[in-house]
């Protein structure tokens, strides 16, 4: 099965442009190499050869015509000198019929040319040396044996012009490449500085620069990125206040409630603890993301610390970590976060395990429990604001249905993920994983 051609193609948008602009560049070179091979060395070749040609028809001519022996040895030294021919005269001797393929450009060439200046047979050997080309002419009683200087064939301008071609061609690409670069880097810091506000990172240093496209994409990110944090803190306050505004009236009921001391008020005391516990709740959910700013983090340290608080508590929990575990997040809130998880798992679970480590991209914490775990069709409406899987608003059996939303704003602010698992352990996994 054939794979589509966009799997081999470049997946950074500096490969793909530079894919743009080489593509058509070698295209025109292919086609400016073509153009120059079927026109130009074709003529200058045929021309070379002509020229090659007409000379060897003229040493023929003057030798067959009947003159002494010193005459014909001023013939072949005006050869030599004027012409560069090595001239040779095999007396008596006659031409093979041996025939062969022609395996050089330029002997196709040559051949063409001896056929149109001279009518008897002959035969070219243009690799008996690299430097010269050995033509033998069959004479009327002998053979004229001819050895030509290879650049007489040749011209050197394909050199200079494949040299130029490529020469060229290869600034083209660097002037390209640092051009593209830098147009590449504004999209670069985008993308980088989205990713950092997405792990609730500082981007204050970031501003709008490069084309008027990017320029217009960071400053409609900009504008997000305001309107986010404003909801946010909107958000914060809103909850804060309410919370705060009903904790004074409900603290004036309890202590009314406490002066009655009448047995028909113990109900209402519950309702008023029940009504305080949530209100803790929503504070704790209303501070969520907070403005803590996000610090390098020894995760280890972090992690041992909250187990051996839950240790007073007396439960059995397992601690392993790696080491140098640092993490830029918020320390407040990521400790909320883990306290959330631990708590759970100690209401319904006896063993608890935390493993945590360092994987190719992140960090990952996994959190272990021999509860009775949650339905698989429940795990993701768990993360759901006020929502519990014990039905009943008792606050000592089951909280008000806040910790892990509140785990799970926290993780997401910092860019990371929590999942829920089955555990080996035969309860609930809790998977956290933090982007390095």
């Amino acid at each position: 099965m054939a794979l589509p051609i966009k799997t081999y193609l470049p997946k950074s948008l500096l490969g793909r442009s530079l894919m743009i602009i080489v593509t058509p560049l070698i295209l025109l070179q292919l086609v400016s190499g073509i153009i120059f091979f079927e026109s130009h060395w074709d003529k200058v070749s045929l021309r070379l050869a002509r020229s090659v040609a007409g000379d060897i028809a003229s040493v023929i001519n003057l030798l067959q015509i009947k003159m002494s022996a010193e005459s014909r040895g001023r013939i072949i030294a005006i050869a030599r000198d004027n012409m560069q021919l090595e001239v040779e005269i095999k007396e008596n001797s006659v031409l093979n019929n041996a025939t062969r393929r022609a395996i050089d450009l330029m002997e196709p060439i040559l051949v063409r040319a001896m056929k149109e200046y001279i009518g008897t047979p002959f035969q070219i050997d243009t690799k008996k040396t690299p430097r010269h080309v050995s033509v033998q002419i069959q004479l009327p009683s002998a053979v004229l044996h001819v050895v030509i200087p290879r650049k007489r064939l040749f011209s050197s301008t394909v050199f200079v012009f494949v040299a130029w071609m490529v020469g060229i061609s290869l600034i083209l690409f660097a002037v390209a490449t640092i051009f593209m670069r830098n147009q590449v880097k504004p999209i670069r810091r985008l993308a980088e500085a989205a990713d950092d506000f997405g792990k609730g990172r500082d981007v204050s240093g970031f501003k709008p620069e490069g084309a008027a496209e990017v320029r217009r994409a960071a400053i409609a990110f900009m504008a997000m990125r305001e309107r986010i944090a404003r909801q946010i803190r909107q958000r914060t306050d809103m909850l804060a206040g309410v919370s705060h505004d009903l904790r004074t009236p409900l603290t004036r009921m309890r202590l009314q409630l406490e002066m009655l001391g009448e047995e028909s008020a113990v109900e209402l005391k519950s309702d008023v603890v029940e009504m305080e516990h949530m209100l803790e709740g929503y504070l704790a959910f209303a501070r969520g993301e907070g403005n803590e700013p996000p610090v390098s983090t020894n995760i280890s340290k972090l992690l041992k610390e909250v187990v051996q608080q839950a240790r007073r508590k007396g439960h059995r929990i397992d601690l392993h970590t790696e080491c140098k575990l640092d993490v830029p997040l918020r320390p407040s809130a990521f400790r909320r976060c883990i306290t959330n998880i631990l708590e759970n798992a100690m209401v319904y679970g006896g063993h608890i395990t935390v493993h945590a480590g360092l994987r190719e991209d992140g960090m990952e914490i996994i959190i272990d429990d021999d509860g009775p775990g949650i339905p698989e069709n429940e795990r993701e409406e768990v993360f759901k604001p006020f929502y519990r899987m014990e039905r009943s608003r008792n606050p000592g059996t089951g909280g008000v249905g806040l910790g892990l939303s509140i785990a799970r704003d926290v993780i997401r602010s910092l860019g990371g993920e929590i999942l829920l698992e089955q555990s080996s352990l035969g309860g609930l996994r809790v998977r956290i994983y933090l982007p390095s």
